[in-house]
């Protein structure tokens, strides 16, 4: 370079730090692109349950597992994680430390308690399916099993001789609150001379008080239909063995005989295929609360009993189809189990109010203490 200018030279000089710049970019865009891809191929999920036990966990587990599948995405999963025992912390960190990008936290407590960990571990996407805490990186996910109540309080509705449904319910917050009052108001819409008596368990399993609680509705209520809302199928247990009428939920039922008259389903693996496939799009903190139904094909009830009547198989499925074109079932005049009234004619109760604030019980529940 001794017969160049020093200007040359400068020159030179410049052009291959650009290069050796732009060379350190060029690697640190490619091992980013890697991360994210690294990151996108495993899904970190955590439930209350044995995942291998039918109801809640098992049918949630699955549906996850046959998202993953489809897209070709590595599933890692903690069961068994109670709430508010500090288990759930333990199990998002490990699963954040096996590189999860996209962690789902399926009961109803998680994300209240591991706040902390959410804020800190930004680059983590978490979607949960309460509204315990609101973050960036924190998604609500929402299966509208509450249409799926309403149509099994319709059938209840015509099926029931005492005019007494008895419903085994964990705790009064929104979800549970929910889907009774959504069961309520079908049951309302073919016999308004029928009422559910509701019973609290204070927890999602626990299998003395279910069945202690579903004999209290049978013997002392004289309840001639069971539901339930609990992780676990204790209280069709109960019915089968007392010859009692009633309606699953979240599962099919193996080994019922006809007095199971069907089973409030959701198609968890669609559910999670729509989740997934928005988390690789990146659209799924686009919209803070996504809502899941009728509409999308997701709830449903499974094949009915044939103790049901085709005349009421009928009438079933000209409610289902008014869901599916929109029908609110929160709609119009409401008053709750106080004489309050919640809604107006001609008004409707926000999907916002239904997910945060049906703390109430509508006219036509009462509560066994």
């Amino acid at each position: 370079m001794h017969n160049l200018t020093e200007d040359q030279k400068l020159k030179i000089l410049l052009g291959i730090i650009g290069v050796v710049i732009l060379s350190i970019i060029i690697y640190l865009l490619i091992g980013f692109e890697n991360d994210n891809n690294k990151r996108q191929e495993k899904i970190g999920f955590v439930i209350l349950g044995d995942i291998n036990e039918s109801g809640w966990s098992a049918s949630h587990y699955n549906g996850i597992k046959s998202a993953c599948d489809k897209f070709g995405i590595e599933l890692l999963f903690r069961d068994k994680v109670k709430e508010n025992s500090g288990q759930c912390a333990i199990a998002v960190s490990e699963l954040i430390s096996q590189g999860a990008g996209l962690i789902i936290l399926a009961s109803f407590n998680y994300s209240g308690e591991i706040r902390d960990l959410i804020d800190k571990h930004s680059n983590v996407i978490f979607v949960d399916i309460s509204t315990q805490k609101n973050a960036k990186n924190l998604t609500t996910c929402i299966a509208r099993m509450y249409q799926g109540r309403y149509l099994a309080g319709a059938l209840a509705g015509m099926k029931t001789k005492s005019n007494v449904i008895g419903y085994v319910a964990a705790m009064p917050n929104s979800e549970v609150c929910r889907g009774i009052n959504a069961f309520t108001l079908g049951l309302q819409r073919v016999n308004r001379d029928a009422k559910v008596i509701v019973t609290w368990t204070g927890d999602w399993e626990n299998y003395d008080v279910e069945v202690k609680n579903a004999k209290r509705l049978i013997e002392e209520c004289k309840a001639d239909i069971l539901t339930y809302h609990q992780d676990d199928s204790t209280v069709a247990e109960v019915a089968e063995s007392y010859g009692i009428n009633y309606i699953g939920y979240n599962d099919l039922i193996e080994g019922h005989s006809e007095i199971c008259l069907t089973s409030i389903i959701c198609r968890w693996d669609l559910f999670y295929s729509e989740v997934v496939q928005k988390y690789l799009k990146g659209e799924i903190h686009l919209i803070r609360t996504h809502w899941l139904g009728i509409q999308q094909g997701l709830i449903t009830l499974s094949d009915y009993s044939d103790l049901v009547t085709p005349l009421m198989r009928s009438r079933l499925h000209a409610l289902q189809r008014d869901l599916i074109y929109n029908r609110l079932i929160f709609s119009n005049e409401i008053y709750d189990n106080q004489g309050n009234l919640r809604c107006s004619n001609g008004e409707s109760i926000t999907d916002e109010e239904l997910l945060k604030n049906i703390n109430w019980l509508v006219k036509g529940v009462e509560v066994l203490e």
